[in-house]
């Protein structure tokens, strides 16, 4: 048995050796469970592309994660719709695995997916992943959770699911949330329900007369909800392009990062923006007025 493990380790540094883009240490068998690299081991064009696009987005997270491993954490980081965990294998393969400490949790709702990703981690060895057959809102409170999250990831989680995320980060004091929203109807839906009334009263309602915009200036506003809420609850707020994910339309990347200086002018623009657009009976409860000082 140890002579096979060894051949497969001589193999697996033979592969990154002749695949450039490969990382040292990389997990061979979990790229190609992942279809990035190809049964021989090999990478074509389609997935040399794939591998450049989680280079990525492993970009923005892995300053996040070392700023909280240089402090002393073992950094716990619960992946939110988590789906074939292709974030959460990814992100321990290249920073947590040579890390030798903290713990990655994948959260999804289909128990098929979970099951697969449980045995994948087995068979990798990857000790410290587990995977919640839960929602978003249910993990919060899960006795399988741990108490302190450092930090949340949701990768195209739909519609409301990504404010669910938003809000588990805030309950567990997250150091950071790295979110990448997915469709959102909500807000779309409130504008076309009161559409008639908003075009007498305001030119702005053009904005959203045709349902092509109302989509778009719904997805739009609650995106920018949602980074006040964070700026109002102490985070500091970058958002970007995920450039790379080109089979994607939904490529906004949000990024908080916990400084505790909370924004009362972010809470107060929040307030104002629900209420130019008429949102304050459906949205309000979501983004937490209240807790945020203003009631």
């Amino acid at each position: 048995m140890k002579q096979q493990g060894g051949k497969s380790r001589a193999a697996a540094a033979t592969a990154t050796a002749e695949i450039p883009e490969l990382r040292p240490g990389q997990s061979v068998e979990l790229l190609k469970e992942l279809h990035i690299l190809t049964r021989e081991g090999r990478l074509n064009q389609d997935s040399r592309r794939k591998l450049k696009q989680v280079y990525h987005l492993f970009q923005f997270i892995e300053p996040l994660l070392q700023e909280m491993s240089a402090n002393g954490y073992a950094p716990t980081l619960a992946d939110h719709g988590a789906g074939k965990s292709y974030l959460g294998f990814i992100l321990y393969d290249l920073y947590f695995k040579a890390l030798g400490r903290g713990h990655i949790y994948g959260i999804e709702t289909r128990a098929d997916l979970v099951e697969k990703s449980r045995a994948l981690a087995e068979r990798l060895g990857f000790g410290r992943m587990s995977f919640l057959n839960l929602s978003v809102a249910e993990s919060a409170d899960a006795r399988e959770m741990s108490e302190r999250v450092d930090m949340v990831t949701a990768l195209h989680a739909c519609d409301t699911a990504t404010d669910d995320a938003i809000a588990f980060g805030l309950q567990k004091k997250a150091r950071a949330m790295v979110i990448v929203p997915c469709c959102q109807a909500e807000v779309a839906a409130c504008l076309r329900q009161g559409k008639a009334l908003q075009l007498a009263r305001t030119p702005l309602a053009e904005l959203w007369r045709h349902p092509l915009h109302t989509r778009e200036l719904g997805s739009q506003i609650t995106n920018v909800l949602r980074c006040l809420h964070l700026e109002a609850r102490g985070y500091q707020v970058t958002v970007t392009e995920l450039v790379g994910w080109e089979h994607s339309m939904k490529n906004e990347l949000i990024i908080a990062r916990y400084t505790g200086q909370k924004k009362h002018s972010a809470a107060e623009r929040l307030q104002a923006i629900l209420a130019e657009f008429g949102l304050e009976q459906a949205l309000a409860p979501r983004f937490g007025l209240a807790a945020a000082g203003l009631e």
